[in-house]
């Protein structure tokens, strides 16, 4: 009954502000002059059918005002603008007798007409007006020129003896308009015949070879983008083709539309014109046509900033290249005729300039190069000049940051790193790093002591190639953009958690078959970690503590226990286990059998309880491979329809338990194999990421994620270590959750940090523009995490099968952002719409308040 009354209180709230925001809708013609039409709608009929495709609706020059999920917001903050602030302000002084000479004596005559021009009477108004949208009144001069776009459109696409024509159709109340334009198209033009006029024999070869790939084709109906494409394709294929000085000018149509053979026939003949190359500086077609180039001889400037002229430079041939330096090569040969991709003697190809340029930037050795080409009389031979201009030796940078968390008040944190280039001659790149931070803590009792720190550092080496025993150019050749990185760093952690320090090394590759494909393989990712003060978890995991010394007041008040408790705040009638040695022995007790009255529910917890301390307690050493590939369909910073995916898998422990029939390995009392004195962990790991996008016009964007991960432990491990599990809720997860709050399954803050092996997760956000740089949200976020195939025996937890999907949390909400143009500032709010962890229908809409919300701060988009 109580869920029922909770989910009628909801809908109120709901219903409540609908009706708020109907009311101000009513205020949308408050600024349209009672013979103009505010315009509502557009509607597009060709043929007598609608059309609302993103391509043809941008056709038309004037739209509706913008909405948010139909509300006219910035319509209604234009209209709350005062249209003459000056004279509002004096309607208002003047409307009671003596308040202007009342304010005149508070603040002086000065002050008053002071406070007319100031922000809140003038500069209201100018805001919202600002950030506001004036209403859109039907403009009939943009009406028709939006049928001329119509009419040019269908006209680029063969239906030549198209018309069109619109209607404004008035609403039902006064002053709304919608439009209707209609489009009769009539019978397309079809192609013919393709002829060709190639002046130059060499190109009519290149064209020959390749014709049926032309996007012009007899038979086809006449469609002017393809004729661009067509442009495009050729002055690719000749670019590619040794044809160095190709122009895109040189190529044109002509159309022949009066060669209709019948009365039902509209058929057209299309002659391709490739015409003589044209110098800048001549406006005939005199010269010489277009030839194919060969490259007779390729130099490589090392030096850009040289003093003196090429006389002063000194030369070193390499495998067909000259190379110019001054003074010193400080290039060894082969890292700088890697990066060029032009051979001597071989035809010119566009693509090979681009990879060289590719190359070279990612190199991070040099600036961005200048390549120039110099041919001879003839045309077919050239001297290709690469220019190098190499970064500074050093850069160094310096990042602080002020943090806050659920642990520190208050955190201050340092980092810096010193990167140095060309450091073995061959372009490497080291980077050696930094970081520091010390904090507050927020509750004494994680610690002794009243500060947290942590300190760390990484040496990062990269090459630019794949550094392997073998040659691998043929699998990965140097255009794929190869690189090799191997890193080494530790981390050193103090007074918070278990006091942790790690060490970690990698061995990695990676490459890009393409602009939007990239892979990346660890070869070797080892990372090992010991837990200084394994002493601290019952500090550190409250609510596991909580839940133990809750089963122990039962036996609080036998002797045989009296030494395991503590007076609590000088109150000897409240005890508490003491931490860890009461804790500790309680535990062991229990599962030695010595302690008597524990129900089957409370044994069960102390030894989930004891096997968690162990898994969060014990040291790790994590040996692993991985691989990673990840595609993006983006085209650029403003493509606002894409797709984006990523797949990985990992496994670890295999090759150290291949070397267990080789090396004797010692084992520990579980039987687990150890490598130095700890357990290696043993898994395999799966994820899948999918992001897609849509923009549905206005700047408005549909945005969905999902993703899917699973790490299955086997032979020398029965659980995923803390460090490579997956948890749920936070900024870029459910917002509804904390991060770590979330699960697993219909379980309920059974743990301080939640994880567990298996995780799913959706969301999905409307995105949307406010005012401005000021944009809008609201999403709904679902997902959980469970534990499968391992240690864990609480079936709440455990992923049973599709009965399991009950499980899945949902959370909904709304945002703000506040576009920086680099980076965006985001402000989310999430409420709990579906918590599994309740029962019934307390699942629904029970904790769907602010009270119980989760605010998220972040930095750029979520997904």
């Amino acid at each position: 009954m109580r869920g029922s009354l909770g989910l009628m209180g909801n809908r109120a709230k709901i219903g409540l502000l609908l009706l708020m925001l109907s009311t101000m809708g009513c205020n949308t013609l408050k600024k349209v002059g009672e013979d103009e039409l505010l315009l509502t709608k557009n509607s597009i009929y060709v043929n007598e059918e609608k059309v609302s495709t993103s391509e043809i609706k941008g056709l038309i020059s004037q739209k509706p005002n913008s909405s948010v999920l139909g509300y006219p917001l910035r319509l209604n903050l234009y209209n709350l603008a005062k249209e003459n602030p000056d004279s509002s302000f004096q309607d208002w002084l003047h409307r009671k007798e003596k308040r202007e000479k009342r304010l005149n004596n508070l603040l002086s005559q000065k002050q008053v007409n002071r406070l007319q021009e100031s922000f809140i009477v003038k500069g209201a108004s100018e805001f919202l007006e600002r950030v506001g949208e004036p209403p859109v009144v039907i403009d009939t001069s943009l009406t028709r020129k939006s049928v001329e776009r119509l009419e040019a459109y269908y006209n680029s696409k063969g239906y030549f003896n198209n018309n069109g024509s619109y209607e404004i159709v008035e609403g039902k109340k006064n002053r709304k308009a919608e439009v209707e334009y209609n489009m009769t198209l009539n019978k397309p033009y079809i192609i013919d015949t393709v002829q060709k006029n190639i002046t130059s024999p060499e190109l009519d070869s290149i064209y020959n070879i390749s014709a049926r790939r032309s996007y012009v084709k007899k038979g086809d109906q006449f469609d002017l983008n393809n004729f661009t494409l067509e442009r495009e394709r050729l002055t690719t294929l000749f670019r590619n083709s040794g044809v160095y000085n190709f122009q895109e000018s040189s190529i044109n149509y002509d159309i022949l539309r009066d060669t209709i053979k019948s009365a039902d026939d509209q058929l057209m003949d299309v002659q391709l014109n490739i015409k003589k190359f044209r110098s800048t500086t001549d406006s005939s077609d005199t010269n010489a046509p277009y030839r194919i180039a060969r490259l007779k001889k390729i130099n490589i400037y090392a030096d850009h900033t040289i003093n003196g002229g090429p006389d002063s430079l000194k030369t070193l041939d390499y495998e067909n290249y000259t190379i110019h330096y001054n003074d010193k090569l400080r290039y060894r040969p082969k890292a700088l005729t890697d990066a060029i991709f032009f051979q001597k003697d071989s035809i010119y190809r566009d693509l090979d300039r681009i990879r060289t340029y590719r190359q070279i930037t990612n190199l991070n050795t040099f600036k961005y190069p200048n390549i120039e080409f110099i041919a001879d009389s003839t045309q077919t031979e050239l001297v290709s000049n690469i220019y190098l201009a190499a970064k500074p030796k050093f850069s160094l940078n310096l990042n602080f940051d002020v943090t806050h968390s659920n642990i520190q008040q208050v955190g201050t944190a340092f980092s810096t790193s010193v990167i140095t280039r060309n450091v073995f001659g061959g372009a490497e790149t080291l980077n050696i790093s930094a970081r520091g931070s010390i904090g507050l803590l927020s509750d004494a009792s994680l610690s002794n002591e009243t500060f947290t720190s942590e300190l760390g550092g990484d040496i990062n080496i990269t090459f630019p190639r794949i550094w392997f025993p073998f040659n691998t150019e043929k699998i990965i050749p140097g255009y794929m953009l190869p690189q090799s990185r191997l890193l080494a760093g530790t981390n050193f952690q103090r007074n918070i958690g278990l006091d942790k320090q790690s060490l970690n090394s990698i061995l990695s590759y990676n490459w890009s078959p393409t602009d939007r494909l990239k892979n990346n393989l660890e070869l070797l990712n080892v990372e090992f970690v010991r837990n200084v003060n394994p002493d601290n978890f019952y500090n550190v995991y409250r609510n596991t503590f909580s839940n133990l010394d809750n089963i122990a007041d039962d036996f609080q008040d036998d002797p045989q226990y009296a030494d395991l408790f503590e007076i609590v705040d000088n109150n000897v009638d409240s005890l508490r286990l003491t931490i860890p040695e009461g804790a500790n022995t309680f535990v062991q007790d229990a599962l030695d059998g010595n302690i008597t009255g524990l129900s089957p529910d409370q044994l069960d917890e102390v030894n989930s309880i004891a096997e968690r301390r162990r898994r969060l307690t014990d040291n790790n050493l994590i040996f692993a491979s991985n691989f990673t590939h990840t595609k993006n369909s983006k085209s650029g910073i403003n493509d606002n329809d894409f797709y984006q995916y990523r797949i990985k898998l990992e496994s670890a422990g295999n090759v150290l338990s291949l070397m267990s029939n080789i090396v004797p390995y010692n084992k520990n009392d579980n039987g687990q194999l150890l490598v130095f004195g700890v357990p290696f962990s043993q898994y395999i790991k799966s994820e899948f990421d999918y992001i897609r996008h849509w923009e549905i016009g206005d700047s408005q964007v549909i945005a969905f994620r999902s993703f899917l991960g699973m790490a299955v432990p086997y032979g020398n491990s029965d659980n995923i270590p803390f460090v490579r599990s997956y948890f749920a809720g936070g900024s870029n997860d459910n917002r509804a959750w904390n991060a770590y709050e979330l699960g697993p399954g219909k379980t309920s803050n059974i743990n301080d940090f939640n994880e567990a092996n298996l995780k799913m997760a959706f969301n999905v956000e409307y995105r949307f523009p406010i005012a401005g740089d000021v944009k809008g949200a609201f999403f709904a976020d679902a997902g959980n995490i469970w534990n499968v195939f391992d240690n864990e025996s609480n079936p709440d937890a455990i992923f049973q099968g599709i009965s399991s999907l009950a499980d899945i949390a949902l959370g909904t909400g709304l945002g703000l952002r506040y576009d920086f143009t680099y980076f965006v500032f985001r402000l989310d709010v999430g409420f709990k719409t579906y918590n599994p962890a309740r029962v019934g229908s307390d699942r629904w809409f029970n904790e769907y308040n602010f009270r119980n919300a989760v605010l998220n701060i972040g930095i750029n988009y979520p997904f």
